[in-house]
């Protein structure tokens, strides 16, 4: 028996349809409704409670403008806008992946981030189900969570970004005066992976994503299976130092800064030494079929960069909807 993970994510409240994919049960959505941002705290009004029930009894159940307007606590209407609007998004999929696909296209109605990641972690839950190998899933929260970069002779250290914060945030509350905001977070390497399986829904270490590294594997492997889940594709993700190929044909930036900077270095625009450093890892994904003609047999370069402020802000999406595959569906 596995190892599990992830327990908070809600994957185990879904159900699997005949492909692997996830249909949202109704334990799903009513998990949403039980978040503190909507669940009654003493002193909520009538009509607030009223809701929170009818919610709970039935998460499909319909929601007219009066149920909402009369809530006294504005803040918490909006809370419930904004879930309301993600149920009534994914109520029109027959999935979570196909509306992940959607949301990734563009497809929602003013939906939050928040759950764009946590659809994400939920859906990487699925495909790494009975994944034994701790680096590779501690790898895969880049997909889902911001990361803290720290570069240190040669390593390339990520923590999770909201931990980070929080740490930092209690320990500034406990010695305001001290100059050192430090904060320190357990590394997870090959000889302590094993402490992941207890610490999984903590988001509390830090993993090196270096050239060679377990971790950089770890990611490479994370990413083929996030490709073959929801694409009739089956890739090789290698990393690799630099992209050297006078044939260069394309490129996906995993995140805002990378896809800047690959756009640059694509055009034969000039890139500063700041600008470069900011590549943190870089990959070759390869395919023997279903690109397009024009890319058969060719690479796609993928990089993973992270911003001015040294956080990495990957969107998993951008390899879902930027490759060249002859059949998009």
């Amino acid at each position: 028996m596995s190892n599990d993970f992830w327990l908070t994510s809600g994957w185990h409240l879904t159900q699997r349809d005949d492909h692997g994919h996830m249909v949202p049960s109704a334990d799903f959505i009513r998990a949403y409704f039980m978040r503190e941002e909507v669940a009654p705290e003493e002193g909520s009004c009538d009509a607030e409670i009223a809701l929170h029930k009818k919610l709970l009894d039935d998460p499909f159940a319909v929601v007219v403008p009066t149920d909402l307007f009369e809530i006294a606590d504005k803040d918490v209407v909006h809370n419930y806008q904004a879930v309301l609007r993600f149920r009534n998004f994914l109520a029109d999929y027959p999935t979570l992946e196909s509306a992940y696909m959607a949301m990734a296209r563009n497809a929602q109605p003013n939906i939050p981030p928040l759950f764009f990641e946590q659809l994400a972690q939920i859906i990487l839950r699925n495909i790494l189900d009975g994944e034994t190998d701790p680096l590779q899933l501690r790898a895969a929260e880049i997909l889902f969570r911001n990361q803290v970069v720290t570069l240190d002779d040669g390593r390339i250290m990520v923590a999770d970004h909201a931990t980070v914060q929080l740490q930092s945030g209690m320990q500034k509350a406990l010695e305001p005066t001290s100059a050192n905001d430090e904060v320190q977070i357990d590394i997870l390497a090959t000889e302590t992976a094993d402490e992941y399986w207890e610490r999984s829904d903590l988001f509390n270490t830090s993993i090196d994503i270096a050239y060679t590294q377990p971790a950089l594997d770890g990611l490479a492997r994370v990413l083929e299976k996030w490709i073959a889940h929801f694409l009739p594709l089956a890739v090789r993700v290698s990393p690799m130092v630099k992209i050297e190929d006078e044939a260069w044909s394309w490129h996906i930036g995993l995140d805002a800064e990378a896809t800047k900077i690959l756009n640059d270095l694509y055009r034969g625009d000039e890139v500063d030494e700041p600008r470069l450093r900011r590549i943190l890892c870089l990959f070759k994904l390869e395919t023997d079929n279903g690109f397009v003609a024009e890319m058969a047999g060719k690479p796609v370069y993928l990089g993973l960069a992270m911003d001015a402020a040294g956080v990495a802000r990957m969107k998993p999406q951008n390899l879902l909807v930027n490759l060249p595959v002859s059949d998009p569906s």
